[in-house]
């Protein structure tokens, strides 16, 4: 078989999603999605049933096509883009493809940016460019900043921006809803110690362990939550964004696992590997480890169980 051009794979990807999760596809459904003429969408149905030709059935009464018995998608469809279609609708933006295609509830996001905010900053981000902002502080009044933004940050809560400042000459996150008058600098050369690679907190990858909590009733449907069939959920994370996740999910990250309440569903195996992450102390029931006792410097002390591994 030939290549499949790109927009045809799309084409097929929808074909595929429809039936695998809404039980039933229409030529129409074709034709309102992608715009084409009743033909086109004819030869779609055709091209997909050359490559799957077990997963669909024709049911003449209704004039649609159905998921066979024997269905396998022929497509791997990615969890989080599947549950916002569902949920939002496909496209970019136009208001008539921005439905949902289920009945769904998602939270209320309360802290949502700008869009003229957020365009000026992706728009550097994109670029490669710095900007010059207005940034409403928690710890003083606004002042004038210039960033040079390379990633967006979703904590869970609020969109932040990953900089590099050039005030502090240091990198951080910054909230966009507290960002005010964004301006692309097109003319400001962006330094090399200003990019992501020297972004120490950025390029550190934390690997974590989850367990279900000790003190959680019901571990094992826990471990059904989070797909852990052998008790332990790994991740990686960015050692910037270790906190923001960790707090998102109430994970307990005190040393002897000793939050209690209905929303520690998950504990931190090893909370010293949170050390030197600059958010850690976002994380629930964390504590740094105490610093090391002229003691335990003396020849041949016993080191202390608390001192982080990166110094052993």
């Amino acid at each position: 078989m030939p290549p499949i051009p790109r927009a045809q794979l799309e084409r097929l990807s929808y074909i595929d999603f429809r039936l695998y999760f809404l039980g039933e596809l229409r030529r129409s459904d074709l034709v309102a999605r992608f715009g084409m003429g009743p033909a086109g969408a004819t030869r779609d149905i055709a091209q997909y049933r050359e490559a799957a030709p077990g997963n669909l059935d024709f049911d003449g009464t209704r004039k649609l096509y159905l998921p066979s018995a024997t269905f396998r998608p022929l497509f791997e469809h990615a969890p989080q883009r599947v549950l916002s279609a569902l949920s939002q609708g496909f496209g970019q933006g136009a208001a008539e493809d921005l439905s949902p295609l289920l009945r769904c509830e998602i939270p209320t996001a309360l802290s949502r940016p700008r869009m003229d905010v957020l365009a000026p900053v992706t728009r550097a981000i994109h670029c490669g460019k710095a900007v010059r902002l207005v940034y409403h502080s928690l710890s003083g009044p606004p002042g004038e900043r210039e960033l040079v933004p390379f990633a967006l940050v979703d904590s869970g809560v609020r969109w932040h921006v990953r900089a590099f400042d050039r005030k502090s000459a240091e990198f951080r996150d910054f909230v966009l809803t507290r960002i005010e008058s964004p301006m692309v600098l097109a003319d400001s050369a962006v330094g090399p110690r200003e990019s992501a690679e020297h972004d120490v907190q950025w390029s550190r990858i934390v690997e974590l362990e989850l367990l279900p909590h000790p003190s959680h009733p019901r571990p094992d449907v826990i471990r059904r939550d989070y797909d852990m069939p052998d008790g332990v959920l790994r991740i990686r994370v960015r050692a910037a964004n270790a906190g923001y996740m960790l707090r998102r999910w109430n994970v307990d990250c005190s040393p002897d696992l000793s939050l209690r309440g209905p929303e520690y569903a998950l504990g931190l195996r090893d909370p010293l590997v949170l050390y030197g992450a600059a958010n850690a102390l976002l994380a629930p029931g964390y504590r740094p480890p105490a610093p090391a006792t002229p003691a335990d410097k003396l020849p041949g002390s016993r080191q202390r169980d608390d001192t982080p591994a990166s110094s052993r």
